[in-house]
């Protein structure tokens, strides 16, 4: 089956804190640097587990902009939509941990190249070519871009295609008035809406903390499929026919960053390439249980092998 799926929104380069707790107000040491940016993850991810992925993106005419372009291009990557700005930096974001689940950013997105990113970015003609179109939340942080999945959603949804959708949520980004009114919008053209349980209250529309409720709202304005994130205790999804439950994959966590959207790459394509439901989710909890297995937000980004023998050592 001829699967192919594209995105778009920020790619950068990410320094990761090497201690826990070590803050930004001093000076510390940092990991890095390493391609990152949600969008990049989870289009590496889906070409990893060998299906067409295509990325849009900007980056800056200097060494972080030719890292990320070759590791996104030596994974399988289509990176036609990647644009190369000689007059912007390529974008960067600085990890401090709290603890295994609280991080803080510090990002420079909206300035940097990435964040010049707009429908005119956007090639009609090789979108057209890819039948899935994902949306990440963090991406939401402008009017350009906004335009730019705006535009996306009406090409793609033209020819017959269908839209998943992370909220991914990020803190420091909750105050973009923008972002939220941008939310509305794309939940109204959503197939499968990916959040983690933390981020369901936000989409609850109601004081109500009913998970099931939550989700009867989110299926009456027409979304088909609600996929649940847990984290380490597994996933869910919800249809208006079905419900499923899959336990996660316990490992040793390097580093959280990337866990969710692999597990959303590796959801939407292995549902759309005709995989069970729980098969899709657990397939899909392996590759979480993988990209937290790793330092740096794309060195744990697994292909179908690696994930099936995650599997079978925990079946």
């Amino acid at each position: 089956m001829n699967i192919t799926i594209a995105t778009l929104g920020e790619l950068l380069v990410e320094f990761l804190a090497k201690k826990e707790n070590q803050g930004f107000s001093s000076p510390g040491e940092f990991w890095g640097p390493y391609p990152s940016g949600a969008p990049a993850i989870f289009a590496d991810q889906v070409a990893k587990l060998g299906f067409r992925s295509l990325l849009f993106s900007c980056v800056g005419n200097d060494a972080f902009g030719v890292m990320n372009i070759t590791r996104l291009s030596r994974d399988g990557v289509n990176v036609q939509g990647i644009s190369v700005l000689p007059n912007a930096t390529t974008g960067s974001a600085f990890v401090s941990y709290r603890s295994q689940a609280q991080r803080d950013f510090i990002f420079n997105m909206p300035d940097s190249a990435c964040g010049l990113l707009s429908a005119d970015h956007l090639d009609e003609t090789l979108l057209r070519q890819y039948r899935h179109f994902h949306i990440m939340g963090s991406s939401l942080f402008s009017f350009r871009l906004i335009d730019a999945v705006r535009k996306a959603i009406s090409i793609v949804k033209e020819n017959g295609g269908t839209i998943s959708f992370d909220p991914n949520i990020r803190k420091e980004m909750l105050k973009i008035r923008e972002m939220s009114q941008a939310f509305e919008y794309i939940l109204d053209y959503t197939d499968f809406f990916l959040p983690s349980d933390g981020e369901l209250d936000y989409f609850g529309l109601s004081k109500s903390r009913d998970e099931e409720k939550i989700v009867a709202r989110l299926h009456k304005r027409g979304i088909a499929h609600v996929i649940i994130k847990r984290g380490a205790r597994g996933a869910s999804y919800y249809s208006k026919d079905e419900q499923h439950h899959v336990a996660g994959y316990p490992v040793k966590v390097v580093d959280p960053t990337g866990a969710g959207d692999c597990f959303g790459a590796t959801f939407v394509s292995l549902f759309l390439a005709g995989y069970s439901v729980p098969d899709a989710l657990a397939h899909a909890n392996a590759a979480g249980s993988l990209a937290i297995s790793a330092r740096g937000p794309m060195e744990g980004t697994s292909t179908l092998a690696q994930i099936k023998e995650l599997m079978r050592q925990q079946n």
